[in-house]
């Protein structure tokens, strides 16, 4: 790649990888719509290990006391709500990780493609308008639950398929299930922490593995380039959540899926 493509990359994943209009199929379009070559696997490492870092130094104070919270409840039986979320945290990931071992070889060989995008783009983010809309948006995300965040796991394990987004999806259910906007996104952020550093692991044994080249470079400024962007990302959507909600995002997702529909047309 060259250098604009490392900076167009990079800033699509660290500006979609938190926003409900799904990183992976931002990153799958330009190689099928430009023609441009396939990014690699180390690349996908990298900016998303950006994007890994931006959430855990944004939230780097809930999570110390989730985690100092989550220790005290198993060595001293000890429970308050940050040892709350964080069981709950981990046991949304769960449905995540059992799939994703299921189904990862299969999405990558039959899913990434521009059409299952653009149903998906098109199908979930009506589903997100529906739930904004219709939700009572009553909880704080410490009020979610064992059984709400279960099926919030189930949800994100969802986001497999390229095209519904991790972000989008989880804040759907959430919002389905009663929680605030702002709780619901911040829920959805924290659970990217423990799947963004399992598939980081597990794509990072693949990569050790593979004879791929490394370019320094590229992965490098693809890290920072993420970092910053995804930083900025979930700074700012926090802030304007409770006020735009999710029909920007619905409308943007439509737009990208009737562009897709076009495209798609067009070229068959």
């Amino acid at each position: 790649m060259d250098t604009l493509q490392v900076v167009i990359l990079a800033l699509i994943q660290g500006l979609t990888e938190f926003l409900p209009i799904s990183s992976s199929a931002h990153l799958i379009l330009p190689s099928q719509l430009l023609g441009w070559p396939d990014q690699g696997l180390s690349f996908d490492v990298a900016v998303n290990t950006g994007s890994l870092l931006a959430v855990i130094i944004y939230f780097r104070v809930e999570l110390y006391n989730m985690a100092k919270a989550w220790s005290l409840s198993i060595i001293k039986r000890e429970s308050d709500d940050e040892s709350k979320l964080a069981w709950w945290i981990i046991l949304a990931t769960l449905p995540a990780v059992f799939f994703g071992f299921l189904a990862k070889d299969f999405v990558e060989t039959y899913l990434r493609s521009a059409e299952v995008i653009a149903f998906t783009t098109i199908a979930f983010g009506l589903l997100l308008w529906w739930a904004d809309k219709t939700s009572r948006l009553e909880l704080t995300e410490y009020q979610s639950g064992w059984r709400k965040s279960l099926l919030i796991g189930f949800a994100q394990a969802l986001a497999l398929i390229p095209g519904t987004s991790r972000s989008g999806i989880t804040m759907t259910a959430a919002l389905m299930l009663g929680l605030q906007r702002e709780a619901a996104a911040r829920f959805s952020f924290l659970m990217s922490v423990p799947v963004s550093l399992g598939a980081a692991i597990l794509v990072g044994k693949d990569l050790a593995e593979s004879p791929e080249p490394l370019d320094m470079h590229a992965l490098v400024l693809g890290t920072s380039i993420s970092f910053v962007a995804a930083y900025a990302c979930i700074h700012y959507f926090l802030k304007i959540i409770s006020k735009m909600g999710m029909t920007p995002f619905v409308i943007y997702r439509l737009l990208l899926g009737a562009g897709l529909v076009v495209f798609i047309a067009l070229h068959n």
